[in-house]
């Protein structure tokens, strides 16, 4: 490739040179200095390009993947049809022929046919089209026709070509070493059939030719390519069927692959005894074989319709049959984009999490975004399409404009990329908008099936975080059964309320049994439930919606609750009151786990809650956190059974509390105070959602407490 691009750039750059040259005016002969002994005029050369290295290079290194080349050959047939079709509109072309591409798999001779009753070639466009490497008579055409402007075509008969860069022809030598292109051209005004020839080297040959090799009627071209012998699984028509319908399904030109049909027919049995005279003659059945073109591309590409031109039982069959889904999309949208980038898409949302993406929800493998050129299929494992938080997504994307490597297998990161992968994510906000408008079963449907997804892209999507955020659910104190998103949490907000408050446990159940509850039970204010670390990343990223912050009621200072100046005071005074009491806490329990002990004026039925201060993890991720190293072989000092050094929030009006700070007062706590102590830690511990490591301890600790009743 980059040996083409040189010898491109430097016949480009020549010519330019030499109509700059020509254009100079008269007077800037004034101000240039004449050549002198010391310094010479430049001389001017052209790029040159050993054919064979080149050759070499296109059938080895463009292409990765050798089932692209009948894409390739069948697009060109494709255009070749298209641009007979676009004559006879432009300039009223008798044309009786069928425009069709046919593929004919010769098991006896190796051979691959593909024919079509196009425009056909003459022997000039031959030499001009298939001897220049890199000379596309496709986009010679489109700018031809661009040229033209007829505006009284309608979009569905303007000019759909398909190829640009003049090297789709060659990819054939991926599996043949030897092609052989027959073809007449519409223009040619003898006639004549002519051959081309070539074995991928340096040279090729055109001969005339007549009798059966000739184009019988019309225009046309016919390409046959003599398979090499690691290519003959191409004579197969399975193969050759299922690479037209994954590649060119919905090409609009008919494509017709030479198939052998097996049906059943009754005939009379021989063998069998003749029957009694009245009765009928008894059958047998037998197999008859036929053979025939059967057309591979039925399906239309809806997408290239105006909206309002489609029915909804037309949309559903599409997504079923081009996505292989059984499922009912939730929604949908279709829409395109025109100016300086053009494309048409048509995005779904599935009835159900993809069967693929179930225990892989990022399967790279999956392909969820179909893009096409000209209907003409490309790749679906182009992952700057959209972003991945996107990937439960199904859709189909057909645009030029697009940058494509020659091979059309790379796309390349460039602004047309971003402003197509910023409208996508646009318009699929805009169905997941719809859906929470409408509410009811869908809604629920889509948060359970790819819930997740959103939470994702909170969490990755830095443009559209707040957007993103309008849709993720929980669940909370409000309705047992039933999530909510933050907008509803905010619109059900008290009086004086200034924040939304969240916990994060294992499930529900754990949220709910959480002693942070206790610090808003007082003011009664809905709590929503983390229940997976995913949805507290979520939060940390979010930070604040619609102006209130998210405040995770975990941490020890809680933002609109402790920062209350009357509770400041009563705190204050708790603390200066328990101050011994708290150093004999921490001295028993052990600052590995504990940083500090402090009193907390909020909690109102637990004796004790473990907090994290301000930056600390919750005890959700850092189970997660403990889990991801194990998974990567880190070796993580946890530092104790709760991950991290916590914060323990006693409250000084319990009676555990209140007889403790009795013992300590007294001046010699002894052994059942210290039990206390570590009691009051490790039911803290459980209720928080924290793992208590030392299980040995504890249950020794409870067995104790019973036998002293």
């Amino acid at each position: 490739t980059l040996g083409l691009a040189m010898a491109a750039g430097g016949a480009k750059k020549a010519e330019k040179k030499k109509a700059a040259a020509e254009t100079i005016p008269e007077t800037t002969t004034e101000t240039t200095k004449a050549p002198t002994e010391t310094s010479k005029a430049p001389e001017s050369f052209e790029f040159q390009a050993e054919v064979s290295r080149v050759m070499d290079i296109i059938i080895n290194s463009l292409y990765s993947d050798k089932d692209v080349f009948l894409r390739e050959l069948v697009s060109n047939a494709a255009d070749a049809c298209d641009k007979k079709r676009f004559l006879a509109l432009t300039e009223s072309r008798e044309n009786s022929d069928e425009l069709q591409v046919r593929i004919k798999c010769d098991k006896e001779g190796k051979r691959l046919i593909i024919e079509d009753t196009g425009i056909g070639m003459s022997k000039e466009e031959m030499i001009n089209n298939l001897g220049r490497i890199a000379q596309s008579g496709t986009k010679a055409f489109s700018e031809m026709v661009k040229a033209k402007n007829d505006k009284s075509l309608s979009p569905e008969d303007q000019s759909n070509l398909i190829g640009q860069f003049g090297v789709g022809f060659y990819s054939g030598f991926l599996v043949a070493d030897r092609m052989t292109v027959y073809s007449k051209g519409l223009n040619d005004p003898d006639g004549k059939t002519h051959r081309w020839e070539s074995e991928a080297g340096s040279s090729y040959t055109i001969t005339e030719v007549d009798g059966d090799e000739a184009i019988a009627d019309g225009s046309g071209t016919r390409l046959e390519l003599s398979l090499r012998e690691d290519a003959e699984d191409y004579l197969e028509d399975l193969k050759i069927k299922s690479l037209v319908q994954r590649y060119s399904e919905f090409v609009s030109f008919p494509i017709k692959v030479w198939t052998s049909k097996t049906s059943y027919e009754q005939v009379p049995d021989d063998e069998a005894e003749p029957p009694a005279e009245g009765e009928p003659a008894k059958m047998k059945t037998v197999p008859m074989t036929s053979q025939e073109y059967e057309t591979q591309n039925k399906m239309q590409p809806i997408w290239m319709r105006a909206p309002s031109k489609v029915t909804a039982e037309q949309y559903e069959e599409f997504y079923r049959t081009t996505f292989k889904a059984y499922d009912k999309p939730l929604t949908l949208s279709h829409f395109s984009l025109e100016g300086q980038v053009e494309f048409r898409a048509l995005l779904y949302v599935p009835g159900q999490l993809p069967f693929e993406l179930g225990s892989n929800m990022f399967d790279e493998a999956t392909g969820n975004m179909r893009l096409y050129v000209k209907r003409v299929f490309i790749n679906d494992q182009f992952t700057e399409l959209c972003p991945r938080w996107l990937k439960f997504v199904k859709g189909v994307v057909d645009s030029e404009d697009l940058p494509l490597n020659v091979g059309r297998e790379i796309l390349q990161k460039s602004s047309v990329l971003r402003v197509v992968s910023r409208r996508i994510v646009k318009k699929c906000l805009d169905m997941f908008g719809d859906l929470k408008d409408k509410g009811g079963d869908d809604w629920n449907t889509f948060q359970q099936q790819f819930g997740k997804y959103l939470k994702v892209g909170v969490v990755e999507d830095n443009d559209n975080r707040k957007d993103i955020g309008e849709f993720v659910c929980f669940q909370s104190t409000a309705d047992a059964t039933k999530l909510t998103t933050i907008g509803q949490y905010i619109e059900r907000m008290k009086e004086g309320q200034t924040c939304v408050y969240f916990v994060s446990g294992e499930g529900r159940a754990q949220c709910e049994m959480s002693p942070s509850l206790e610090k808003v039970k007082k003011n009664g204010y809905e709590v929503m439930f983390c229940t997976e670390p995913l949805d507290e990343l979520c939060m940390m990223e979010l930070k604040d919606f619609e102006d209130k912050e998210i405040v995770d009621l975990s941490k020890d200072n809680v933002k609109g609750i402790d920062d209350n100046e009357d509770k400041k005071k009563e705190k204050e005074a708790a603390q200066t009151d328990f101050e011994d009491t708290l150093k004999f806490l921490v001295q028993s329990i052990g600052n590995k786990k504990i940083s500090k002990a402090e009193v907390s004026t909020s909690l109102s039925d637990s004796p004790a809650v473990l907090a994290q201060a301000e930056y600390g993890m919750s005890p959700q991720m850092q189970k997660y956190m403990k889990a991801r190293a194990v998974a990567m072989g880190d070796e993580m000092d946890q530092g104790g059974g709760v991950g991290q050094a916590s914060v323990l929030q006693i409250n000084p009006s319990h009676p555990i509390l209140t007889r403790l700070k009795a013992q300590v007062d007294l001046g010699s706590p002894g052994d059942d105070a210290k039990r206390t102590a570590q009691l009051l830690y490790n039911v803290a511990a459980l209720r928080g959602g924290y793992e208590i490591e030392d299980g040995k301890q504890f249950a020794t600790l409870v067995t104790e407490l019973m036998a002293t009743q």
